[in-house]
């Protein structure tokens, strides 16, 4: 997870042992090619020598982990490599994106590597790459080419324009920050910085510096920044030893002290556990953001699909706990925070802003089952609804799933926002409550009386993009960003009309207002559809701004 720079690419590459394959020396004009492509991709990180950059980059030269598996160092070439790995005894934490090498290219460049630093091994050939691509993320050198390559941008709104302004060197959730300084939060849980000029990408924070990776797998899905120039950033990791069930860890970590302008270090502020989710849905602790009342505000997603129990006794057994599918406040004056929870029913509520009233808006992601996904008016005290009642949908025991149990009578549940459209699956004759099924809105801001048109007075969101295909929902569905007017009708009730801003997108997650009415917009990958199948690369950071007058 260390890139100081975008263009600085890591490249594991080494012979390893056990596999059947011809004892056959490589040519010298092989050989050379190899050299080339070592001298182009390889040697700014793992060093002319090999001998890589310890405790940053690993080294090829004498690595007992390149030596363990000969079709793992294949597959690493072909679809990259992330997390924790140990090298000669030194722990890495890293990120290296795949390579964009054919199979011949892969060979070479190994055969090099193992010729230049230690004991001849066998030759590693284009068909031996080919066979392990294979098995692989990207299944052909022409899948990952494609999957590689970034789509051109969509056209914005008129009197706008749409540029890229860095692409990203590993998979980002979050931007925070302003017009002077910003910083991308990866689901590693490093964190970067972004020179707007040059496009460069420099990292500040690895995963390694304030996350202990040995007590379980953890994500990252949470960064603000408050008045003092101090980074939040909320972390879950899941426990499995010495717990009766698996558990939910969620930390916010605070930085302490600024240098060069940045922060300095992260120590946890607060910590909490709950049963982890069952059956994979576990969506954590994700959005931090301070209110107008200068409090921190936390979303918790749910640790269920829709209410449904586990008979594995490595999990809790019933539905969502007292601090899941709601949203939090706790006072960051304080040295022993407590959560207050300020609304509950919440399934998945990953992005929430308040307007220039002061008013708070979250927009939530909806279960397996296909009721709209919603966009919620938040008022201290109130329900929404999960996992007793989705969307709009008739309160009834069973409704949507044959677990979902009957509501206690003495809760009163609050609807969504009705969308009129004409984007997002709603329209003035038939309101959708509030998007399209399984469409995923994600980050939203605020844009307030300072932006031009369209997005004046109305909420930014994003919308990730359909994840489960048909027949759950059309195939691509989401991929866009919106905006949001909100008004009551006449009964009392939200309404939003609903146009887009930008699509395709690849899977946009976030987005951050800076000055002079410029937003930029997190790309978590580069697909732009569902049905293309492709796999995922990381993404780029965009800016929406007005045209120059």
């Amino acid at each position: 997870m260390l890139f100081p720079r975008l263009a600085v690419v890591a490249l594991f590459s080494a012979a390893v042992t056990g596999a059947s394959v011809a004892a056959t020396a490589p040519s010298a004009s092989a050989l050379d090619r190899g050299a080339k492509i070592y001298a182009e991709k390889c040697v700014i990180c793992h060093q002319p020598s090999g001998q890589g950059v310890p405790p940053v980059y690993p080294p090829l030269a004498g690595s007992d982990w390149l030596k363990a598996d000969r079709e793992r160092t294949l597959k690493v070439l072909c679809e990259g490599l992330s997390g924790r790995i140990v090298v000669n005894g030194q722990a890495y934490e890293n990120v290296m994106p795949a390579q964009i090498l054919d199979d011949a290219e892969v060979a070479a460049v190994l055969n090099f590597v193992t010729s230049s630093w230690g004991k001849s091994r066998p030759e590693f050939t284009g068909v031996e790459v080919a066979a392990a691509r294979e098995k692989s993320q990207f299944k052909t050198y022409a899948e990952l080419v494609k999957a590689a390559s970034f789509q051109p941008l969509p056209k914005p709104p008129v009197g706008w324009t749409l540029h890229e302004i860095a692409r990203l060197p590993e998979f980002c959730v979050r931007l925070a920050g302003g017009e002077k300084q910003v910083y991308a939060l990866a689901q590693s849980g490093g964190v970067y910085t972004l020179d707007f000029v040059s496009g460069a990408v420099g990292q500040i924070f690895k995963s390694a510096d304030y996350i202990d990776a040995t007590r379980g797998d953890f994500v990252a899905l949470g960064i603000t920044l408050d008045r003092e120039g101090r980074l939040w950033i909320v972390t879950n990791q899941n426990l499995t030893k010495d717990v009766p069930v698996y558990t939910n860890e969620v930390v916010i970590w605070r930085s302490n002290s600024l240098a060069d302008g940045h922060p300095l270090k992260l120590q946890p502020w607060f910590t909490t556990t709950y049963p982890r989710g069952v059956g994979g849905m576990n969506h954590g602790v994700s959005n931090l953001a301070f209110g107008p009342d200068g409090k921190l505000y936390v979303s918790s997603g749910s640790r269920t699909d829709g209410g449904e129990s586990s008979n594995d006794p490595h999990y809790f057994g019933g539905g969502e706990v007292d601090h899941t599918s709601c949203i939090w406040r706790l006072d960051p004056a304080s040295e022993k925070p407590e959560i207050e929870v300020i609304a509950r029913g919440i399934r998945n509520p990953f992005g929430f802003a308040w307007d220039d009233a002061g008013r708070l808006f979250s927009v939530a992601n909806g279960p397996d089952a296909s009721p709209a996904e919603e966009m919620d008016f938040i008022e201290p005290g109130r329900h929404y609804g999960f996992p007793y009642q989705f969307s709009d949908w008739p309160v009834k025991p069973g409704v949507p799933y044959a677990h979902t149990p009957p509501p206690p009578p003495e809760i009163v549940f609050t609807l969504p926002v009705k969308n009129l459209g004409p984007s997002a699956g709603g329209s003035s004759e038939k309101p959708l409550s509030t998007f399209d099924p399984h469409s995923s809105p994600a980050g939203m801001i605020w844009c307030g009386a300072d932006y031009p048109e369209p997005l004046r007075n109305g909420f930014l969101v994003t919308r990730f993009g359909n994840l489960l295909g048909p027949p759950a929902a059309p195939e691509d569905v989401g991929f866009d960003v919106l905006s949001m007017h909100l008004e009551k009708n006449a009964e009392g009730e939200w309404q939003a009309h609903t146009t887009t801003v930008l699509a395709p997108l690849g899977r946009p997650i976030d987005v951050l207002a800076l000055g002079g009415g410029r937003v930029l917009v997190l790309e978590y990958t580069r697909p732009l559809t569902f049905k293309d199948r492709l796999g995922w690369l990381p993404g780029r950071i965009l800016e929406l701004a007005p045209d120059a007058k």
